[in-house]
């Protein structure tokens, strides 16, 4: 895309915690890790959110991400990654989270009458595709013109700041100190962009203790999240 204006306000608007994608319903296992006592103040959810952006988004969806933006103008291609991801997450429960979240951004792009979006719907609806979240995120944030380099740091930082939202509506930390932490997680976000990204074929993912969470939090006598 030539067009830096339209390339920053674009960005804004995916980055924005406002656009509607289904990730407010999401703790992806804080819930259960925080009636565990094992998540219980701001520092220990930094921790927490650090690990899982080093251990879940660095080496497993952010090449998902980006393979499907590269990949962006081949449908095929993309559907291909969308097997490939949802073969590679182990845990139902991640699954079907990534999956909710990923058809919620697709509807909203074709109602928004961005490039593909209608198509790879379509596929959808046939039941040749899943539709993840990072797959659909690589395909139409890049058709919407979003540059490459910005559709990286929109991903990861949507990613920090969701588990950011379920710790504020769990009561674990306020607004201010919410900001405090995902200006500090910016930095780990600085230095991970820097190093090249792994190819799909060689992508790891090692959260064994948030997947646990996940798949136990249906059991949790009350919930305010989906997983």
């Amino acid at each position: 895309m030539n067009n830096p204006i339209g390339d920053m306000l674009s960005s804004l608007q995916h980055a924005d915690s406002f656009f509607p994608t289904g990730a407010t319903s999401t703790s992806n296992g804080l819930e259960a890790l925080v009636d565990d006592s094992v998540v219980q103040d701001g520092n220990m959810l930094e921790d927490f959110i650090r690990g899982q952006f080093r251990w879940r988004w660095a080496p497993f969806e952010r090449p998902f991400l980006m393979a499907a933006f590269r990949g962006q103008q081949d449908l095929q291609e993309v559907a291909a990654l969308d097997h490939l991801i949802h073969a590679q997450s182990l845990a139902a429960e991640a699954r079907q989270g990534s999956v909710r979240t990923g058809r919620a951004l697709l509807r909203l792009h074709a109602a928004m009458d961005t490039p593909g979006a209608s198509d790879y719907q379509r596929l959808l609806a046939a039941k040749l595709v899943r539709g993840h979240n990072p797959i659909i995120q690589g395909l139409v944030w890049g058709r919407s013109g979003v540059s490459e380099a910005k559709i990286e740091l929109i991903s990861a930082h949507t990613f920090c700041v969701t588990y950011l939202g379920a710790a504020i509506r769990l009561g674990i930390v306020g607004h201010q100190q919410s900001q405090i932490i995902l200006t500090r997680l910016h930095k780990d976000v600085q230095e991970l962009v820097q190093t090249p990204s792994v190819q799909v074929d060689v992508v790891t993912s090692f959260c064994p203790e948030q997947e646990v969470a996940m798949m136990r939090h249906e059991k949790l006598s009350s919930r305010l999240f989906s997983n």
